[in-house]
């Protein structure tokens, strides 16, 4: 009882309420019943944040950061092999829309609203230069390599890749998220440790209990199902919906992609507020890397196995925009120090981002 009361009733209770509207949905309710299943999905992301940054506090940095970045990838994996399992032939692009969706509203989307916000508040912040070049560096040979080189291969007419070009790259992606996670969890681990993680005890309270770590573990996984599951039931409703308005299907892709990634993003910017951009830059960027080196090789298995085509390349408006954004995030975070004018230039390549893909 003593742990129970440690914890907050709402992150305990907001996973189960979204859990039982989950199963009412299944008695054939009206359509207003879909406000109830978007409230449980919202109460779940927030629920999922809490726990994750109680994990994350009581086995601290950078594994803290690694632990929220793979529970929001396994939701993001989740979703899309779920939905092209479901959808067939009509989502050989999916895993696509979604994984450049998540590149973008990372790297200038939740990344730009940290700076602004953080510089907002300390005016100038700083961070270490070896992680987050480690972290640009391999985000970018993952990102050309599965979603801009399939365009130039000759093997497959189109912007994809054979079945032998397939296994290859889902193996590179693993090789290089998997060196990325050893250099920042072993070999360089202080690459990636705040300034302020020796000593500063207003920004690093005592760390919870064993148990209370275990208990919001146990939460975090029901609350990462219910989110799984809920986001799947409000899947058909959001494609009818932005059908309705006219807007190209990338839309879904990018909406799917905004909810997974709202548990982190929420977690990135309390961090950059609180003056704690590496811890910040660690969330997105991992998250990021995540995203793209464990989700490819999902589908790519999904679809050697289910004989579904997989659809890798992209446009070539889209292709701008990713090495644009690339090229400024290495620019921005290339010195140790952001100001507001680095958060606004983040900030705009979204916005145009998101304008282009409703108006393109």
């Amino acid at each position: 009882m003593k742990m129970l009361k440690s914890l907050p009733v709402w992150p305990l209770a907001a996973p189960l309420a979204g859990w039982l509207f989950l199963f009412g949905s299944t008695f054939n309710v009206g359509g207003a019943y879909q406000i109830l299943l978007v409230a449980g999905l919202i109460g779940s992301v927030l629920a999922a944040v809490y726990h994750a940054e109680v994990v994350a506090h009581r086995i601290g940095e950078p594994y803290g950061t690694l632990v929220l970045a793979l529970a929001v990838t396994l939701i993001e994996v989740a979703l899309i092999v779920s939905l092209m399992l479901a959808g067939g032939p009509e989502t050989t692009g999916l895993a696509r829309d979604t994984v450049f969706a998540a590149i973008m509203i990372i790297l200038n989307g939740i990344v730009g609203i940290c700076l602004l916000l953080g510089a907002g508040r300390h005016r100038e912040q700083t961070f270490g230069l070896l992680g987050v070049s480690a972290s640009l560096a391999t985000l970018a040979a993952i990102a050309i390599l599965t979603l801009v080189l399939p365009n130039y291969t000759s093997s497959a007419a189109g912007p994809y890749y054979n079945s032998s070009q397939l296994i290859f790259i889902a193996v590179i992606s693993l090789v290089l998220y998997g060196t990325f996670v050893l250099v920042q969890t072993v070999r360089h681990r202080d690459y990636f440790l705040p300034k302020e993680a020796v000593g500063d005890e207003e920004v690093h309270a005592a760390p919870p209990t064993p148990t209370v770590a275990w208990v919001s573990a146990g939460a975090l996984l029901v609350c990462l199902g219910a989110v799984v599951l809920l986001a799947k039931s409000l899947a058909p409703a959001l494609e009818t919906a932005i059908a309705a308005m006219g807007a190209p299907k990338t839309l879904v892709g990018i909406v799917i992609a905004a909810i997974v990634l709202l548990p982190e993003g929420l977690a990135a910017v309390r961090a950059a507020r609180a003056n704690r951009l590496q811890t910040s830059l660690n969330l997105a960027l991992g998250s990021a890397l995540a995203s793209i080196g464990l989700t490819i090789p999902a589908v790519v298995v999904v679809s050697l196995a289910t004989g579904l085509t997989l659809t890798l390349g992209l446009d070539i408006k889209s292709t701008v925009l990713l090495l644009l954004s690339l090229m400024v995030a290495t620019l921005s975070l290339g010195t140790g120090r952001t100001t507001v004018m680095q958060g606004t230039v983040h900030l705009v390549i979204f916005a145009v981002y998101l304008f282009t893909t409703i108006v393109p």
